[in-house]
């Protein structure tokens, strides 16, 4: 059933009916936001970059809304760059594509960054955070009517995460774990955002991990029904997403990852302080309803680089059995 409390930052009604059919999911990922559009100094660029444009690929997700606030207001324009975003379909071959040189800068779990760093030697560093957990922001959820409807009624159920061991596995581990319910207990399928909804219609899972706004969109679509809140226990206020360059690429263009920093930096403390402008960019560049944007819950935009709080990713990481030895994200934050 449709939750009746609105789980964001804001107190109000939850949910409007406004949608139907499962195609409308589509536009989520379907806009291509090909568009022309700056350190810990936001909006303070004192020299031209090196590189007038580049190509920032992404997941497209609420997490990214500083990129997009950064974009659609002119700030990496007023930077000198023109930034093309590019949406990443296939989240497995982001790095890879990112280490071919097909993209300057990526927005992505960091996960998939440490373990690229730990195990491929991929040189990456973290140039700025992207987001943090809030509650509501990241959601375990079924179909209504289903026989699980609590965390412990989980042990023997497919729950589907958009890929296997990348910040939804970390997520949904923790919340697991905190339960007592053993990881081994329960099964994870790789199946994209957009098509969740669909999987869970036809019982090819039976939950599933959603971040915002898919889970707005489940909850309008199919009344999706949420058993638990993964912003609670050991993944309380964990960081989400990041925006990450290779060393090679900072070190070849500083002024340029400058000018990129501070004009997105800006953008945060927008996306942070005025909840209507990233309301306004998640419809403009995701798709979304006007009516969901209002009801659906955001996550914490930081500012800067915390590296005690990327720590407890790469913690969590060797704890899951996802790394072989401990990581010191240190080499991935340092300048």
């Amino acid at each position: 059933m449709m939750t009746e409390q609105l789980r964001g930052r804001f107190p109000g009604p939850r949910r409007l009916s406004i949608m139907t059919g499962l195609a409308a999911l589509a536009l989520v990922v379907g806009v291509a936001a090909l568009a022309d559009g700056c350190t810990r100094h936001p909006g303070r660029a004192t020299a031209r970059p090196e590189k007038s444009t580049i190509v920032v690929g992404i997941v497209p997700a609420a997490d990214a809304a500083g990129l997009y606030i950064a974009q659609q207001r002119g700030l990496f324009a007023a930077a000198n760059l023109h930034v093309k975003i590019v949406n990443i379909l296939s989240p497995e071959n982001a790095v890879r594509t990112q280490l071919a040189g097909g993209y300057d800068v990526t927005i992505g779990d960091y996960v998939s960054y440490i373990e690229a760093d730990a195990e491929q030697h991929a040189g990456l560093r973290i140039l700025a955070e992207g987001s943090v957990i809030q509650p509501g922001n990241q959601v375990i959820v079924t179909l209504p009517g289903s026989r699980i409807t609590s965390l412990s009624q989980l042990r023997g159920a497919t729950i589907a995460v958009n890929l296997r061991n990348n910040i939804g596995t970390i997520l949904v581990d923790e919340a697991l774990e905190d339960d007592g319910i053993s990881l081994a207990a329960v099964r994870l399928v790789q199946v994209p955002f957009p098509q969740m909804i669909r999987a869970l219609v036809r019982h090819e899972v039976d939950a599933a991990w959603m971040p915002e706004p898919f889970l707005s969109v489940a909850e309008e679509q199919i009344g999706a029904r949420e058993i638990a809140d993964l912003d609670q226990g050991g993944a309380a206020s964990m960081p989400v997403v990041g925006y990450a360059v290779t060393r090679a690429w900072e070190q070849k263009y500083p002024r340029t990852a400058a000018a990129f920093t501070s004009a997105l930096e800006k953008a945060q403390v927008i996306a942070d302080t005025e909840r209507s402008e990233v309301e306004r960019v998640t419809q403009d560049f995701l798709g979304v309803p006007p009516l969901t944007a209002t009801v659906m819950s955001i996550p914490q935009y930081p500012l800067g680089v915390d590296r005690v709080r990327l720590q407890r990713i790469a913690d969590a990481t060797l704890q899951f059995d996802m790394l072989k030895e401990r990581l010191d994200v240190s080499q991935m934050t340092s300048a």
